[in-house]
């Protein structure tokens, strides 16, 4: 069974209705945690529309769309946790270092993000606490004490990426994005690859050089939990079926490799 908690940082009344992270299936047994970053478009209220248009906050510059049906799936027949963002990457992208220029967007491929622009530093200071330490600081404490007792063994981060990004095809149905440790990401390739009509990418689309890899390295790394970063095209994953035909899919092999570790 699913379970849901709401855990809300914030101070502001309109923060207290719109969680920074939700944590799903928070006892489930399977020693992988799950982390949706990109999980939602929503902006809170006290950011309007940032200067978009409603066709631009249903793209893929404001979330990863189809990762968050994914990422629920996989907990379900995993019966692993779940922890996902409530806020939009235009607000703040919880995937990169705060202190990074690029961790609030003003241009997201093509298209300018008004309502970044000419940020003061008490505002960036105030998203960085409100979304960043919030949902980070909320990852932090649920994964310490499963860590500390071996309950969780690895971080698996799930996205999905654009068909097409700055007018170049991308031909991958999925990546998997690692480091150093490239245990779990060799493991689930095995699996893929049995399938010769996948075209798997590694470090494809993104790598650890894009700097892509912030979440896996603070809370995975740094614990000595095995990593991995799974990106799934978002044209594959644009329905219902679509996210649960690839949480089918990748179950079993995420089910293998936690084992191996």
């Amino acid at each position: 069974m699913m379970h849901a908690s709401r855990m809300v940082a914030g101070h502001e009344p309109a923060q207290a209705a719109e969680p920074v992270a939700l944590v799903e299936n928070p006892e489930g047994s399977s020693p992988i945690l799950l982390i949706c970053e990109h999980a939602s478009r929503h902006l809170p209220g006290r950011y309007g529309t940032l200067g978009l248009d409603p066709e631009q906050l249903e793209s893929h510059i404001a979330w990863d769309p189809g990762a968050l049906g994914v990422a629920k799936e996989l907990s379900r027949l995993l019966d692993a946790p779940l922890i996902h963002a409530g806020v939009s990457r235009l607000v703040l992208d919880l995937n990169r270092d705060p202190a990074a220029p690029d961790s609030i967007w003003t241009l997201s491929e093509r298209t300018v993000v008004p309502g970044n622009q000419n940020l003061d530093p008490a505002e960036r200071a105030y998203r960085v606490r409100e979304v960043y330490e919030a949902f980070h600081g909320i990852v932090d404490r649920f994964i310490e004490p499963r860590a500390g007792t071996g309950q969780t063994r690895s971080v698996v981060t799930i996205h999905s990426f654009t068909p097409v990004y700055r007018d170049v095809p991308r031909p991958w149905h999925v990546g998997l994005i690692f480091d150093r440790d490239e245990r779990f990401a060799r493991s689930v390739e095995g699996g893929l690859r049995q399938d010769p009509m996948l075209v798997v990418g590694m470090n494809q689309p993104y790598s650890p050089a894009d700097r892509v890899f912030h979440t896996l390295e603070r809370h995975a790394d740094r614990r000595g939990l095995a990593p991995l970063m799974i990106e799934i095209r978002n044209d594959l994953i644009r329905t219902e079926d679509g996210q649960a035909s690839w949480a089918r899919r990748l179950a079993p092999l995420l089910r293998e490799g936690a084992q191996r570790l």
